[in-house]
């Protein structure tokens, strides 16, 4: 029975801190670290050093990772759509089914878009506008999601720190709409002309070359948005330290005003001990004073009282 309520303790704590790492994700990341720092001294006070830990790693996700992780525990039903997408590209790509290819990357395109949407709408309600670049790296992780499995795994657990990329080698629109190759006898296609060629060539050339520079961009704006987003948190980080700074020097202060009036007060007691001290010395000595004058009294009232004697008595 010891055991059975054990394992149910422990699973109720383990149940409690994943729930307070779920919170920490949605919150907007303005207050995350605050809510953070909260969370885990709770956890201290209440003897959870492992689970203060645990919180006190969590790293502060930029907007964008918190606009995905917000989509994906605001919008259960949509994301489970969505992922499931997903799965289904990549076993199309998998098994090389052209048709199939064509018809999930429409999917695909109409629903990034609307997801992308729809997370701005969140983020928004929250009160946090996305920026483009923010958008376009929403984007960027819900187009990973597709493509990757691990990725996937790790949207819908709802804990993404920073953007997801897609990888490169997942099909894009235009290969998946390519037309199958031509099997079986029939007329070969006409061939281009030199000229022709040389164009189409020069052509395809100019948008790779196209392509890469928005990649290299999307990338750069991302990167950027990721630089400002760790700045935003270091310099959190820093208002934090300074407000413990400035706590911790007004608790110093406070101590050291307080020794000073205890020491004060030390002081004080410690003279009125020296003055009690000299008076019951004083004291005392009045006393044996007072008593010698004492017994000297009696000896000399005994003397007169023998001489009246001797002197038979008063006379008649």
């Amino acid at each position: 029975m010891d055991d059975e309520a054990g394992e149910t303790g422990e699973a109720k704590e383990t149940g409690e801190i994943e729930q307070v790492l779920d919170e920490l994700y949605t919150t907007p990341p303005p207050a995350f670290v605050a809510r953070r720092e909260e969370r885990a001294a709770a956890s201290r006070t209440a003897g959870r050093k492992e689970d203060a830990r645990r919180i006190h790693a969590a790293r502060r996700p930029t907007l964008a990772a918190w606009a995905a992780n917000l989509l994906a525990r605001s919008r259960p039903e949509e994301a489970r759509r969505f992922l499931e997408l997903g799965q289904a590209l990549r076993e199309a790509h998998r098994t090389l089914d052209a048709d199939g290819l064509k018809e999930l990357s429409a999917q695909r395109r109409r629903i990034v878009a609307a997801l992308s949407r729809q997370a701005a709408q969140l983020a928004g309600e929250a009160g946090h506008r996305l920026s483009q670049a923010a958008q376009r790296e929403v984007e960027s992780t819900l187009r990973a999601v597709l493509a990757d499995s691990d990725a996937a795994d790790q949207w819908a657990g709802g804990r993404l720190e920073v953007s997801l990329t897609p990888p490169s080698a997942f099909p894009s629109e235009t290969a998946a709409a390519a037309p199958p190759a031509r099997s079986g006898p029939g007329p070969a296609p006409r061939p281009k002309s030199p000229r022709a060629a040389s164009g189409t060539r020069a052509e395809d050339e100019l948008a790779e070359r196209r392509r890469r520079r928005r990649e290299e961009r999307e990338r750069a704006e991302q990167e950027a948005e990721r630089a400002g987003q760790r700045l935003r948190e270091a310099r959190a980080e820093q208002a934090d330290a300074e407000r413990s700074l400035h706590g911790a020097d007004d608790r110093l202060a406070r101590a050291r005003a307080a020794l000073e009036t205890a020491e004060e007060q030390l002081r004080t007691a410690r003279e009125d001990l020296d003055r009690a001290e000299r008076d019951r010395r004083e004291a005392a000595e009045r006393d044996r004073a007072a008593a010698r004058a004492v017994t000297g009294a009696e000896r000399e009232a005994r003397a007169s009282a023998r001489r009246v004697d001797r002197t038979g008595g008063p006379v008649g």
